[in-house]
Formats: structure tokens, C-alpha cells, sequence
């Protein structure tokens, strides 16, 4: 049974800003923090229906995880674990990718927020709390779309392909080719056939795995059972790259990612080619900055990347993660700190948790 934590005091309770959203049902702060109940043991969104509850039996907190952390249980009334599509300020936000989508060239904070209506200041920061990235970030992932849309047209030009993306000149979108596409826009346009990909398949002590390694360093690491399967995973990761088999010098860098497996506290200066959606690449990040022998939650990355409400987002990116232990997911754990799930298997997350702990 969960304990469920004791709420704050009353005073305390009635001076918290979060206390007047709860008193009004403010859908706005819907997103922001749930707030639990003592007698109930439920937790709420601020904006929830229900009867209101005594100020001395309210506790706040950060997340659904968190308070389910402290024993309590979402409410059936107002769904507050569940996707808020619905809120007022969800469809703002979707409002505002629209006309993100929708502009002909980038627009600043400061006009996208005079369209809506909002602060600047406001705007950033729920925009951010819903979708995991910043507008301008969103921004840039939808140019980035729209240019790789355009390239897999045969008959698109390059420069038309790139105003038309919304790209003020060549040179900004030279300057960042490389990140957003993995390669030239010329050999990204013939569905990247001359990007040649060495790898290698080794045995380790978790098992096989799959090393594999573009001009711009190791792009997978992949862990499993089957040596075949593992082949396939590379394949369809990437359909038009030219795989090939690793020469002599590439045994190297396999013992170096075998060596990294059989001790993850040492670490790796392997240069990585880590390709990823900005968010995923935000929380890689804050993943490589997890100390060896430590563990967070998908709630805790989800605040330091500054992304509250954005704990599934976090699980799914590290769901995606093609590179096992040189971006280590395996320490991730769930709020109780028992082992949440983990694509190469639990037990070999259970496995390099025991070395790490030694």
C-alpha cells in the first residue's frame, strides 16, 4: 500500500498562488501542477469540478507522476494523467503551431504573442509545457520539415526548396545542412545513397551488439539476442545509406563500445552522431549528464529541460534512443525507483545498474 504524504499546513496552503487557481478552477494553470487530496486520496487538475477541498488537506504538486509518487490517485472526473486536448490553453498552443506552419518565413515570439493575445513571456512558457520545445524551436523543426518534404521531389530545385521552406538565405540553411539533414541537401535529394555506414556485430557480456559508425562517428549501438535482428534494426533506421562491413581498424572502436558495456562508470570519448527531433536531442542530453551510479525519473528530466508536464514525451525519446549506454536510458528508473522499462531488455538495464552501483 502507499503511504500518501502528509499535505502542507493550511496558512501555507492559502498563501500559495496555486491555491487561488484551485479556488477559481483556473483552466489556464492546467498543466502547470495537480493538487492532491488527504481524505480523498485523489489529485486533481486546478480547474477539476469537484467539490472544493479544505486548504488544510491540499497538497501541490510538479507533475501526475509526483503526486502518484505520493500515493495518490488521478481523479475520474477531470482525467489529470490523461492528454488535456481539450483545455483552453492546449488548443491555444495548437493554435499557435498553425500559425508557426502557416507563416511564410519565421515569426519572433513577440508577434507570434500579439496574435494570440498573450504576453511573450506567458506564451513561451506554456507553448513550451505543452510541446517540449520553445516556438522558436518548433520553428525551426517545422522548417526543417518542410525542407526535407521538399528534397524527396525530384523535380524540386535546391534553392526553391530552401525559400520555400521559409529560409531567408542559402547561407543560414548551409550553416545548419548538416544537423538537420545528416548530409549534403544534393545527396539527402537522391535519398542519401553515397552515405556509407561501417558496423560490426561483436558478443558482449549482455549478449550481442551492434556497433555501427557514419563519417561522423558511432550512430547506433544497438544490444540483443540475435545478430540478424540487429542487422534489420540498422537496415530500416537507414533505408538508402550504404551498409558495409567494418574493416580492421573498426575493431577498435567495437572493443571500445564492448568495454563501455562491461563498465559504464568509465565513460566513452567515442565521437557520436546523435540524429534526432530537437526535443529527443534535449533529452539525450540531459540523459549523458546523469553521474554513473545515479538514476532520475522520466518526471525529473522532464524538469530539467524544462518541460514539466512533458514525462511521457521523455519516455517515448528514450524509447528512440539508438545508442545503448553511450546515452545511457538505462538510468532511468520510476519515481518508487524500481526499473521502468528499457528497449534492450530490463534485465540488461538491471545488469548495468549492478555494475555501475559497484
Amino acid at each position: 500500500m502507499n503511504l500518501i504524504m502528509a499535505p502542507q499546513r493550511p496558512i501555507d496552503t492559502e498563501r500559495d498562488r496555486r491555491w487561488q487557481a484551485v479556488v477559481q478552477r483556473d483552466a489556464s494553470a492546467d498543466g502547470r501542477f495537480v493538487y492532491a487530496v488527504l481524505t480523498t486520496g485523489v489529485y486533481c487538475r486546478p480547474s477539476c469540478p469537484s467539490r472544493r477541498a479544505k486548504p488544510e488537506n491540499v497538497s501541490f504538486h510538479d507533475s501526475p507522476q509526483d503526486a502518484e509518487a505520493a500515493g495518490y490517485r488521478p481523479c475520474k472526473r477531470c482525467a489529470p494523467n490523461a492528454a488535456s486536448a481539450n483545455t483552453p490553453v492546449t488548443a491555444l498552443v495548437e493554435r499557435v503551431c498553425r500559425i508557426i506552419e502557416q507563416a511564410d518565413e519565421p515569426l519572433g515570439l513577440l508577434e507570434l504573442a500579439e496574435r494570440v493575445g498573450l504576453s511573450p513571456s506567458y506564451l513561451h512558457h506554456r507553448f513550451k509545457a505543452v510541446t517540449g520545445l520553445t516556438p522558436r524551436a518548433y520553428a525551426r523543426a517545422h522548417q526543417a520539415r518542410r525542407v526535407r518534404e521538399a528534397l524527396s521531389d525530384p523535380g524540386m530545385d535546391i534553392t526553391q526548396a530552401i525559400h520555400g521552406a521559409g529560409f531567408r538565405s542559402s547561407g543560414r540553411f548551409y550553416e545548419n545542412a548538416d544537423a538537420m539533414l545528416g548530409m549534403t541537401p544534393t545527396t539527402y535529394q537522391r535519398g542519401g545513397p553515397d552515405t556509407v555506414i561501417r558496423f560490426a556485430v561483436g558478443e558482449c557480456s549482455l549478449g550481442a551488439v551492434l556497433v555501427a559508425c557514419s563519417p561522423r562517428g558511432i550512430c547506433a549501438i544497438l544490444l540483443g539476442d540475435d545478430p540478424d535482428s540487429l542487422a534489420r534494426d540498422l537496415q530500416d533506421r537507414f533505408p538508402q545509406a550504404k551498409l558495409c562491413a567494418g574493416a580492421d581498424d573498426f575493431e577498435d572502436w567495437v572493443a571500445r563500445v564492448i568495454g563501455l558495456i562491461d563498465d559504464p562508470t568509465l565513460g566513452t570519448e567515442l565521437p557520436l552522431d546523435i540524429r534526432g527531433t530537437a526535443f529527443q536531442q534535449r533529452v539525450w542530453q540531459a540523459l549523458r549528464e546523469i553521474p554513473a551510479g545515479s538514476t532520475a525519473s522520466y518526471a525529473e528530466i522532464a524538469e530539467r529541460i524544462g518541460s514539466p508536464s512533458a514525462a511521457r514525451a521523455v519516455a517515448r525519446a528514450c524509447a528512440a534512443n539508438p545508442l545503448a549506454v553511450a546515452i545511457p536510458c538505462h538510468r532511468i528508473v520510476r519515481q518508487d525507483g524500481e526499473l521502468s522499462g528499457y528497449r534492450w531488455g530490463v534485465e540488461r538495464k538491471r545488469a548495468l545498474l549492478e555494475r555501475e552501483a559497484n
